[in-house]
């Protein structure tokens, strides 16, 4: 009998030790995830950084990793030789001795430099220091060019992509975006081009004078403070003769409140205040008015093709002062013009005209680009109009399309640059490939006709390039998810490889257990759309074992969130450390697709790609027993603060708890220009539809709101008026609030750490039914 018993114990601690060495969420798995930086930093060697080729010459120079640190590197593409850019143990030991402290070769205190024009001598900032360190015997002194090195300066330049030019949305400059002020009265004068004459904002009104004389003489006497002539947006003709402006009535200026309740200067808190313009504001009016500088005539021009702007952008004149251009960025974004002004009339008249259905939004603020060719003859445009992003040749006269320059179901990502000379376009482009990641970047040039397509990249990879300055050459940066940067130097003329600069190593790194993120797709709610993202597993994975799943949810409508380039992503690994999957997925709603993936979130952005989400999970749980959907959290800031509280609003069978950094829960409680893109204007139910205020009688799971006091991006009060709504339908949550905390606290910066252990702490407890440990008592594994 006593053999029993002593057996029966036996096997009882045999078990709870076998379960305490199969836990998760405990202190050993905390130690690890906060350890996850010292542990995984610095491993992979031989990643090359952006190239920056040195003035108008055939040589670049770029930093990669060594072990240990870092060092620098120079090439010369026209000889194909790559060697050390300086000796870098002499510079250390010069450096040391003017610093006063050891650095050694590979832990050389600055991160980027500039060659001097005759390349003897390398510039580069120390604190705020600037040094100069001849190549030759490399001495280094402070020099006198203080902030001239680490900016790329004369010696680093960077050619190519992200270059291109372009007409933006402008700035509403009565105001500005958030509301600004009313314009000082200024006698700051603005001269003529011919500098002949003088023009000033008086008494809210344009005068001009001869220049050099003393008394001012009025070209419009109809300004006010409730209707004045800004001086921000005065435009002289190029002939001297003419000169334009804008007339503006102001709208509302809101202000948002806050209490900082822990001064670093004083016991007391603090009231502070900002202007902020938020969805349905009045905004300001802006009337374009034309004078003629000899008549003194005054031309109003019809606002008919600009009724209800929401921004209208800089007046820019044709180089022959026959007319003038702006931008109408239509209030709710369903239309979108460029405008001519005849210089001699006023008569207005549309060169580009885009307008959208109503159940779609023109994307001013991330796919807008416009370059005029010829003073006017021609404008390159962007658009969706096929449902796809392309380019498109407009003939400036007609105001016609004269041809669709790129064309496909595949879209533009960017362009780079117009060759006027050449009619040629270099842009950036995805999604070209059948059977490969849609979001993958790569390089191309094509005619202005549509002709001769010329792709420079052929890696199956995300793609960064760098021309030289005589575009003879061009830096080929290429990396996934699951693969190590590579760069290559290639020749334009025929895309050919020249030289492989570096391949990265990351021996080391995969030796500690880490592993890539897995890129898994499945379809979306149509059951046709591909529907892509990442996995994020332990470093001690145990297939064996079972997972709860955590979702980084972030499915702001203007961008594509899912990593796309190697690269340990701390926050997601940090988490699934502690005894989790971590995944990240792009559902419809977001950008980078076609047309109509992205108008899912037209006045709809609380559905946030849930449904393609939800099925994403459930595909890889079919694939992966350990994938446990029974056992579902989700995560996210900002505009993923939102998608996180509304996972659980609004899909509660499938998301069960959710942490909420500064989510902007309502979207008439946030900033005017990110909301009205997307949920459109005027305000109508469908703000109600989306809204977690609105809907936080709904909410079943657990959920963690955390908000910073002086968050000045999303308004903190969004996260206040949801708790109270949560409150008065009587549910359980919990709530953080940072002192003296802005945006991207606990996410970012010092706090990042204790906000990272609010979301750990939160998951465990929740989802692994454990209780974290103790920090007030210290964390030892």
């Amino acid at each position: 009998m006593r053999a029993r018993t002593v057996l029966a114990a036996s096997l009882i601690l045999a078990s709870a030790l076998a379960s305490a060495l199969d836990a998760q969420g405990t202190a050993a798995d905390y130690a690890r995830a906060e350890g996850l930086h010292a542990r995984l930093d610095n491993l992979v060697v031989d990643v090359a950084e952006q190239a920056n080729w040195i003035g108008n010459t055939s040589r670049f120079w770029y930093r990669k990793s060594v072990k240990g640190g870092n060092a620098f590197v120079l090439v010369d593409a026209a000889t194909v030789q790559k060697k050390a850019a300086f000796d870098h143990a002499a510079v250390a030991a010069s450096l040391s001795s003017g610093l006063g402290h050891a650095v050694t070769a590979v832990t050389l205190p600055f991160t980027t430099l500039a060659f001097s024009p005759d390349e003897r001598a390398v510039e580069f900032m120390v604190d705020s220091t600037a040094w100069n360190c001849t190549v030759a015997d490399s001495k280094c002194v402070r020099s006198d060019a203080a902030g001239r090195g680490g900016r790329g300066g004369r010696g680093g330049r960077g050619g190519g992509a992200g270059g291109g030019a372009g007409g933006g949305a402008g700035q509403r400059f009565g105001g500005g975006l958030y509301g600004g002020e009313l314009p000082q009265i200024t006698d700051a004068p603005r001269p003529s081009p011919d500098r002949k004459w003088e023009a000033s904002a008086r008494n809210f009104n344009v005068f001009i004078r001869a220049s050099g004389a003393k008394d001012w003489r009025p070209l419009s006497t109809d300004g006010s403070p409730g209707n004045y002539y800004d001086p921000r947006t005065f435009s002289w003709s190029p002939d001297s003769r003419k000169l334009a402006a804008y007339r503006v009535r102001p709208g509302f200026k809101r202000e948002v409140h806050y209490v900082q309740s822990s001064p670093e200067d004083q016991i007391q808190p603090k009231d502070v205040s900002r202007l902020y313009n938020k969805p349905g504001d009045v905004l300001d009016l802006d009337q374009p008015v034309l004078f003629d500088v000899a008549s003194h005539k005054q031309t109003e021009i019809s606002s008919a093709l600009f009724p209800n702007a929401y921004t209208m952008s800089f007046l820019a004149w044709r180089a022959d002062s026959r007319a003038l251009t702006f931008e109408y960025n239509q209030r709710g974004h369903q239309a979108y013009r460029v405008v001519e002004i005849d210089g001699s009339s006023g008569a207005a008249r549309a060169i580009v005209n885009e307008e959208t259905p109503k159940n779609s939004f023109f994307e001013y603020s991330a796919k807008l680009f416009r370059q005029d060719l010829g003073d006017g003859a021609e404008t390159v445009w962007m658009s969706e109009r096929d449902g796809w992003n392309h380019l498109y040749l407009y003939d400036g006269a007609t105001g016609r399309v004269k041809n669709q320059v790129t064309k496909g179901d595949w879209l533009v990502r960017g362009v780079d640059r117009v060759d006027a000379q050449a009619r040629q376009v270099w842009f950036r482009a995805s999604g070209m490939y059948a059977g490969k990641d849609p979001y993958l970047i790569h390089y191309y040039r094509i005619n202005l006709d549509g002709s001769g397509l010329t792709t420079f990249t052929e890696a199956d990879a995300n793609h960064a390039l760098r021309f030289s300055p005589d575009n003879q050459y061009y830096v080929d940066t290429y990396s996934r998810v699951d693969l190590p940067p590579v760069a290559e130097l290639r020749r334009t003329s025929d895309q050919k490889l020249v030289l492989t600069l570096e391949k990265a190593d990351a021996t080391a790194l995969l030796a500690t257990g880490w592993k890539p993120p897995e890129a898994f797709m499945a379809k979306g709610r149509d059951g046709k759309t591909d529907i892509y993202g990442v996995i994020v597993r332990p470093t001690n994975f145990d297939a064996k074992k079972k997972y709860p799943v955590i979702e980084y949810i972030y499915a702001g409508p203007h961008d594509s969130f899912v990593p796309k380039v190697w690269g340990v992503q701390w926050g997601m690994q940090g988490q699934a450390e502690v005894g989790f999957i971590v995944s990240q997925i792009d559902g419809m709603g977001t950008s980078n697709r076609s047309k109509a993936f992205h108008d899912v979130a037209w006045k709809n952005i609380g559905d946030a790609g849930f449904p393609d989400r939800i099925l994403w999970h459930k595909a890889a749980a079919a694939k992966y027993p350990y994938y446990d959907v029974s056992r579902v959290g989700i995560y996210g800031g900002s505009a993923g603060g939102q998608n996180s509280m509304g996972g659980l609003l609004f899909h509660p069978e499938f998301y069960k708890v959710a942490v909420s950094f500064a989510g902007c829960h309502d979207n008439r409680m946030d900033k005017i220009w990110w909301n009205e893109q997307w949920m459109g204007w005027p305000i109508d139910a469908s703000y109600d539809s989306s809204s977690n205020v609105v809907n936080a009688h709904k909410l079943q799971g657990k959920l963690l709101l955390i908000v910073g006091e002086l968050d000045e991006n999303v308004d903190p009060a969004s996260t206040l008026q949801v708790a109270n709504a949560l409150v008065k339908a009587n549910k359980s949550f919990d709530f953080f609030m940072f002192p003296n905390g802005e945006h991207a606290v606990g996410r970012r910066g010092a706090l990042a750490p204790y906000g990272d252990r609010k979301q750990w702490d939160y998951f465990t407890h929740q989802l692994l039914g454990v209780e974290p440990p103790n920090r007030n008592l210290g964390l030892n594994p």
